[in-house]
């Protein structure tokens, strides 16, 4: 019994030395405006380029908020974390991270990153006045898959927010964005 519960110790303290600098801020190290600014704009003309659906919903959004890279990874306890660029009018306007935690049947980790399209301005409001943008809180947000984006064009879009996820990479299932928090930047 012992050596179980020394175990159990084990692994819950190796989650936590994985997690938590993956949804701290402050210990995730961080890229420079131009390195975002290059690396979002890269992943979304090349999402653009290869996604009617999301160029459909470019040519009408208000902004796109654009994480070219999240890091998740975790062992029962597990994190994720990213930065952004909000892109409106070609132009960044503002920098953000996007940060969550989860407890659960998890193991491993991967990489991937998410562009999200604001269609309303009380949305794109939304993330700017609120102290953190929930996603599954607020505005809705609808994940684009491939059944979906198949139907999807400028005349069908009716929600909030709709967001492509991309790049998945790595060895972790149940890649999502509910209970990520999107919180702005001092950049």
């Amino acid at each position: 019994m012992k050596n179980s519960v020394t175990g159990l110790l084990r692994v819950l303290a190796l989650a936590l030395v994985v997690a938590v600098p993956l949804v701290s801020p402050t210990v995730a190290s961080a890229a420079s405006k131009a390195e975002l600014n290059e690396s979002s704009k890269r992943v979304l003309d090349n999402l653009l380029a290869r996604e009617p659906a999301a160029k459909a919903l470019y040519s009408k959004a208000v902004a796109v908020l654009v994480f070219p890279s999240i890091t998740k990874a975790g062992f029962v306890v597990g994190g994720q974390y990213g930065e952004g660029v909000l892109w409106k009018g070609g132009k960044p306007i503002g920098y953000y991270n996007t940060a969550g935690a989860s407890y659960g049947l998890q193991a491993g980790a991967q990489k991937y990153g998410y562009a999200m399209f604001f269609m309303k301005q009380k949305a794109l409001n939304y993330l700017d006045s609120s102290q953190g943008f929930e996603v599954g809180v607020g505005p809705s947000v609808v994940v684009i898959d491939q059944g979906m984006a198949k139907s999807l064009t400028s005349t069908t879009v009716t929600e909030d927010v709709y967001a492509f996820i991309f790049g998945q990479q790595g060895l972790m299932a149940g890649v999502g964005i509910q209970g990520n928090k999107i919180t702005k930047l001092n950049k």
